[in-house]
């Protein structure tokens, strides 16, 4: 080859041809880099990483549990029993705080709560230092450490599942299969809007059968409690005072003092000796009364007289820690006693008279019911034809109640059958899923004509019928007769202190804390 051919012209084309290469591999490299992009996009996406993302952590601690049945996180033999992923967790998180709604309603401007912002960015009003989300977060990892606790306790005394919790599951279902129809959507994006995009029904089945599991192995364990009637006598005569109830008149009399204007119009308020001059006038004016009633006059006609007074009939009081209450329920109080009192804020008197004290020996009952409410309308009360809409949707939840009564009489017509028809059918949340069962009802706890049924002297056990209430109709079974009410009053205290005592030991060494997956929750 001659000097010729190594020529600048042929140094640049090797040089460019290496650089082309060099090139041609930088776009390679980028060309991977996007496809790793675009994948790592479609994973997150799909929300395969949140959805394994674990979210919280549960532990053991042996220390803790023998520490006077209580629990800590803190114990240094804790052993972490378990993990939760995200929708796992916010299976919990997303109930706790949609019952928290549902339960506040409209007062949850009140309580410094916007519904509409992120709950991570609210401060919560009582702790500067938590935040809403970390509230409902915390009380997310005590009831997912008690759930998992119970559910340990439960398969340790070989306590599984059984027909009655499989109906349960297949009528929660049922409704949620429904709803989302209703909603026009399949059953796993219908989880999705309520519980997150991570949900799925793998996951929110599996954690119904872990609460289901839970609350009727801890229900079995509180129907198995049973006192003797030296037990409940033996309760009574140590604390009469939580089980008696009085009779008496009252009349309250305002002893606060007013405020006044100065010379601009602008309010003062009332100095020392203005407010004792104003309990002593009021003071006067009951010990007048309480002379006047003890001559033969009447209490409520005597209020009648004063603008300041108020009279209360007082018809099965319980105790208390008032003023009035201590009077009433002294063990030396008898019938017909009466004094002037001071109440406990020092703005005000009372006269009082004792009438009697006394424990309630009226039966209370056991009944079960379906409750079935009116549609929702789609007018507002000042919209023309609304009170029609209204009448016709109580028209229609009439129908179906009759015609539920009437499906069951067709059937079996027995409380099984019944009780079944109400987990499938009862608008009412708080027995739905025990059958429609209310037990021990005592006079006066429910509204009056529900009320009224239970406590007709002529009832008998199976007996049944449509009842109106504000909620709607309600498709009565009755029970039976039970208890006293001063007796179940006893039985029930004993129970829930022997209760509480075995949920505390339950669930004791048991622990949560969150995990990096809990960034995804809510």
């Amino acid at each position: 080859m001659s000097a010729k051919d190594n020529t600048p012209k042929t140094a640049r084309e090797a040089q460019q041809q290496k650089e082309m290469r060099r090139s041609n591999a930088m776009y390679a490299v980028i060309a991977v880099l996007f496809v790793l992009l675009a994948v790592a996009v479609g994973v997150w996406k799909s929300n395969v990483i949140q959805k394994h993302a674990t979210a919280a952590n549960l532990y053991y601690s042996a220390t803790a549990a023998s520490a006077d049945g209580s629990s800590s996180a803190d114990a240094a033999d804790k052993t972490q029993v378990a993990s939760a992923s995200t929708p796992q967790v916010n299976y919990y998180f997303t109930n706790i705080y949609q019952n928290f709604v549902n339960s506040n309603g409209t007062y949850l401007s009140y309580l410094g709560l916007n519904t509409a912002a992120d709950l991570r960015s609210q401060t919560y009003p009582s702790d500067e230092s938590k935040t809403w989300f970390d509230y409902f977060m915390d009380q997310t990892l005590d009831q997912m450490s008690t759930i998992y606790a119970l559910d340990q306790a439960a398969a340790k005394e070989g306590y599984g599942w059984n027909d009655s919790m499989q109906a349960e599951l297949d009528s929660t279902l049922d409704k949620m299969n429904s709803s989302a129809a209703a909603a026009g959507l399949s059953l796993d994006k219908y989880l999705q809007r309520i519980y997150g995009a991570t949900m799925s029904r793998s996951v929110y089945e599996g954690e119904l059968k872990n609460v289901i599991l839970a609350n009727d192995y801890a229900q079995n364990y509180s129907d198995s409690l049973t006192y003797t009637d030296e037990q409940i006598n033996a309760e009574y005569t140590a604390n009469r005072n939580n089980y008696d109830v009085v009779d008496y008149q009252s009349v309250r009399i305002d002893g606060s003092a007013e405020s006044t204007t100065d010379a601009d119009g602008n309010a003062v308020e009332p100095d020392d000796a203005a407010k004792a001059a104003a309990m002593a006038e009021a003071k006067s004016a009951a010990e007048a009364m309480l002379a006047d009633f003890r001559s033969g006059k009447s209490l409520s006609e005597l209020a009648d007289g004063n603008d300041k007074a108020n009279y209360t009939d007082g018809k099965a009081a319980s105790s208390s820690s008032s003023v009035l209450m201590t009077w009433l329920f002294d063990s030396a109080r008898r019938s017909g006693d009466s004094a002037v009192l001071t109440d406990e804020t020092g703005e005000s008197c009372y006269v009082v008279s004792f009438g009697r004290r006394y424990r309630q020996e009226e039966n209370t009952v056991n009944v079960r019911h379906i409750l079935i409410q009116p549609a929702s309308g789609t007018l507002s009360s000042d919209d023309d034809g609304y009170e029609e809409e209204q009448a016709q949707l109580k028209a229609d939840a009439k129908a179906k109640a009759e015609d539920l009564l009437a499906q069951w009489k067709a059937g079996d017509a027995t409380e099984e059958s019944f009780a079944q028809l109400a987990k499938e059918n009862s608008s009412d949340g708080g027995s739905a899923t025990n059958g429609g069962l209310y037990e021990q009802v005592y006079p006066g706890q429910m509204v009056a004509s529900f009320n009224d049924w239970c406590f007709d002297p002529a009832r008998q056990s199976g007996d049944t019928d449509i009842v109106e209430t504000d909620y709607g109709y309600h498709i009565m079974y009755f029970v039976s007769t039970d208890l006293p009410y001063w007796q179940a009053k006893v039985e029930s205290t004993l129970r829930n202190n022997d209760f509480s005592e075995w949920y505390a030991n339950a669930s004791a060494g048991y622990s949560a804390e969150t995990a990096d997956g809990a960034k995804y929750v809510g």
